[in-house]
Parts: structure tokens; sequence; C-alpha cells
């Protein structure tokens, strides 16, 4: 019987934690982001030195307070989840640890609770907490697109490497060490920095040839800027989709985005409702 209570327990604190469809689940993640929020609004503050002055033990308190929370609740999912491994190891499993390991460093390692702003990746929960599942949906379109185009951008990123280690070389040949181009390495810097339209100025061309070259790559930067965007915008064309989809997450693999009707996963086959699947 305490067995049976406790898979009860279990199943109740899986529906409260993990699921947005019900008041309870609801309630939760939104008083969950409230927290995330205010701990990461502290963080924020402390790091300006007239507040840590005035502040500094209300900050102090506040943090441990809300690393508290994050704990417990970081126990409390991989206790509720049938299968642990796949949570912890999960997007969401590794940014919940690495949102309350800062806080631990810090007794070792003086500074690194400003780490602890990674906290606000965990905001990316709103579009399944308050049911935009459209948004989940145009976030998975995104990943296969992304998945799909891999080796397009990989080509375009080592083809973009070869420039600039080309044009770097031959502006450090043109320009040399007098006009601040004193190594290859800082010379691809620079190409680095022109090709990419950033222009920091700190170094820059003097002469006649260099300023040329200077301008060819400007130019060539405008145009590689289009080309991933193209890479993802077509793949996305080919993966636009109508389907609806829910904000349920499979309890076995922790992956969302399920069509409205679907009773099974479909990545992993695991059962997503056990009621509607014994009917089965």
């Amino acid at each position: 019987m305490n067995g049976q209570k406790r898979k009860s327990l279990r199943l109740r604190l899986y529906e409260i934690i993990f699921e947005a469809d019900t008041k309870a689940g609801k309630t939760f993640d939104i008083v969950l982001l409230c927290c995330i929020v205010a701990s990461v609004f502290i963080i924020i503050a402390e790091s300006v030195q007239s507040f840590r002055i005035r502040f500094g033990m209300w900050f102090f308190l506040l943090e441990w307070f809300f690393t508290a929370i994050f704990t417990l609740e970081y126990i409390a999912r991989v206790w509720v989840v049938p299968k642990r491994s796949k949570y912890i190891f999960s997007f969401f499993g590794i940014i919940d640890m690495l949102s309350i390991l800062p806080s631990y460093l810090a007794l070792f390692f003086p500074g690194a609770q400003s780490l602890m702003v990674i906290r606000s990746i965990r905001l990316l929960r709103i579009f399944r907490i308050f049911k935009l599942s459209r948004y989940i949906g145009e976030s998975q379109n995104l990943m296969r697109a992304l998945r799909a185009s891999k080796h397009k951008i990989t080509v375009f990123l080592v083809t973009v490497i070869t420039s600039v280690i080309i044009t770097g070389t031959l502006m450090f040949l043109v320009e040399g060490p007098e006009n601040g181009f004193t190594s290859i390495p800082r010379s691809i810097y620079w190409a680095v920095v022109t090709m990419t339209t950033v222009g920091y100025g700190d170094i820059a061309p003097h002469t006649t040839l260099g300023q040329a070259l200077a301008s060819c790559i400007m130019i060539l930067g405008y145009g590689i800027i289009a080309v991933p965007t193209g890479i993802v915008s077509a793949e996305m064309i080919q993966l636009k989709t109508q389907e609806k989809i829910t904000t349920q997450v499979c309890p076995h693999c922790m992956r969302e985005g399920h069509d409205h009707d679907a009773v099974f996963c479909k990545y992993c086959g695991g059962t997503l409702n056990e009621e509607v699947a014994k009917k089965i």
C-alpha cells in the first residue's frame, strides 16, 4: 500500500512539476518563473557597488533562499521522472542543475555566484506554461532546420575561416608590423572583425594596397552575412507544418511538441497518457 501511495504521489507531483495543462501545474510554473526573475534581478543588482554596500546582506540571504528553492525543485524533478538519466542529461535538466551550481561554487571561488544569471535560460519554459504551443512548434522547426542544414553551414564556416586566414596573412604582408599588423594571428583578428562588419578601429590599414584589400573584404562581408540566413530559411520553408501540437512532456524521453491527439510519444514511443493507453 505504501508503494502504491508513493507511486500515486510521484505521478501527482510529476503532473504538477512537468505539466502546464492543470491548474496546479500552471500555478507551480508561474511561481517558479517569478522566483527565477527575482533571483536574476538580485544578481544584476548586486553587481552595482552602491546597492551591494547598502543591501549586501539582504542580497546574500535572498540568493541562498532562491538557491534552496531551486535545489529542492531540482531534487523533486529527479525523483518524480520515470527515467532520471533522461531528464538529468536533457537540455533543461542540465540548465536546472547549472542554475544552482554557482551558489555552491561561490563557497570556494568568490564571484562565481554571478554565473547564476544562467537561470534566465529557464524562462524559455514560459512558452509551455502559457500554452504558447505555436512558439514551441516554431522552435522545433528551427531546430530541425538547423540540423538539416548543418552540412551546408559547416561548408560555409570552413570557407569563411579559410578566407580570413588568407586575407589576414595578405594584410600582414602588405601592412607589416609598422602599421600595427605585428603578427599573422593579429592580422587574422583584423580580418574577422572587418569581414563581420564590426570594425572596432583598433587596427587599420595605412597603405593604398592595404586599404583596397580592406575594401574588398568589407564588401565580401556583406555578402557572407546573408548566406547562413538563406540556408536556414530554405530549410524552414520545407519543414513548415500546420499540425496542432500540445505542451505535454513525455515522461520517458523528456521531449515535448506532440500532436494534440497523441497517446504515444513520437520520439521514443513511450506512453503519454496511461489512462487512454489502457483503453486501446
